[in-house]
């Protein structure tokens, strides 16, 4: 995901997406614990969508206050 995806989304849908993320990185974890995870990179990559996400979150509050 980039960033720029990011820009046009408003402050509940980048909420429910990161919950979705968080989700599946949970999921992930578990398959990983279980020694089934396909692809380990995956994890990274939710990590930083997940702190792409963050960080546009606080952007927003911020921009409001």
């Amino acid at each position: 995901m980039k960033s720029s995806e990011l820009k046009d989304l408003t402050l509940v849908e980048l909420t429910a997406k990161g919950r979705d993320l968080r989700q599946e990185m949970f999921n992930l974890r578990l398959q990983q614990a279980s020694a089934q995870l396909e692809k380990p990179a995956r994890l990274r990559l939710l990590r930083r969508d997940i702190a792409r996400i963050e960080t546009r979150i606080s952007q927003l509050r911020r921009k409001a206050a």
